[in-house]
């Protein structure tokens, strides 16, 4: 009797875009696991801060209270650690939603752009406000 043996499969080859995603996949994956814990703690304190602890006007600061909260020092680097870890963290999360699309390697590095582009604009802007209102008070 003859024994039929299966054809020999060669193992799949990995596309680019396969090697690119695991390539990077853990490392954007710490970073988005990372900010998520950190906008736990973050946004708490934020929450509790503003509006926990003022007891008048439920829990509402008026513009002068706002200006001395964020003239503090360490207000103002926790509300600026708040901006930066929230903005990282929507940044990575619009880029795994569009990730999910199998977008081309071109692609990808322009969503990848953009994100930077629009992460970094709002920083900006929301430093720019920060520093606003800690210069007024």
């Amino acid at each position: 009797m003859s024994v039929i043996e299966a054809p020999k499969q060669e193992p799949p080859t990995q596309s680019r875009a396969e090697t690119y995603r695991r390539g990077r996949s853990s490392r954007v994956w710490r970073w988005t696991a990372g900010t998520g814990i950190a906008l736990v703690v973050l946004a708490t304190m934020h929450i509790v801060a503003q509006h926990f602890i003022v007891h008048q006007k439920g829990g509402l600061r008026t513009y002068g209270e706002v200006l001395n909260y964020i003239a503090n020092p360490v207000i103002f680097v926790l509300e600026a650690a708040f901006l930066i870890v929230v903005t990282i963290h929507a940044m990575l999360g619009v880029r795994g939603v569009l990730g999910d699309l199998d977008l081309s390697p071109k692609t990808r590095r322009r969503v990848d752009r953009g994100l930077w582009v629009l992460g970094t604009a709002t920083v900006g802007y929301g430093m720019a406000l920060l520093i606003t209102l800690a210069v007024r008070s």
